[in-house]
């Protein structure tokens, strides 16, 4: 288990994570889904590194291409309750099931987690960096 952080989920002391715990925050993102073209409900909670958890769920819109993912809502949330770095995040589907980011958004975690921003996935957590090998980011451009 971990020390108790701002949620109760993680705290910037340890790097353990209750994976039940953020699923559960995930899951309860997901019930506020706007997914009424794919039937397809998607929430996503991630750990920050201050300890807060930041949330989201997708957005669908009848143009398809303008839909926002999970993580696009939860990254939102990020910068607007004061930054910070992604410390791990879990993605559930409308069944809680695990699900591992598209690529968009797997671009959006390297950005604001970095390659070691822990995912959960089955059959067991696994990485940012992982998931996008050779990713493309801020240190690219020399901002970071």
């Amino acid at each position: 288990m971990v020390a108790l952080g701002v949620d109760g989920i993680g705290s910037p002391e340890s790097p353990e994570i209750d994976w039940d715990a953020l699923r559960a925050k995930a899951v309860e993102a997901m019930g506020h889904a706007y997914a009424p073209y794919s039937k397809y409900p998607v929430g996503v909670a991630g750990l920050v590194d201050d300890g807060r958890i930041v949330s989201g769920c997708n957005v669908e819109n009848a143009s398809f291409g303008l839909t926002l993912c999970a993580e696009c809502g939860m990254v939102s949330q990020l910068a607007a309750t004061g930054g910070g770095r992604l410390v791990a995040i879990a993605c559930v589907d409308g069944n809680g099931t695990p699900l591992t980011p598209c690529g968009r958004c797997r671009q959006l975690l390297y950005e604001h987690g970095g390659a070691d921003c822990l995912v959960d996935a089955e059959p067991g957590p696994t990485t940012v960096g992982a998931l996008l090998p050779g990713a493309f980011g801020p240190a690219h451009l020399g901002t970071k």
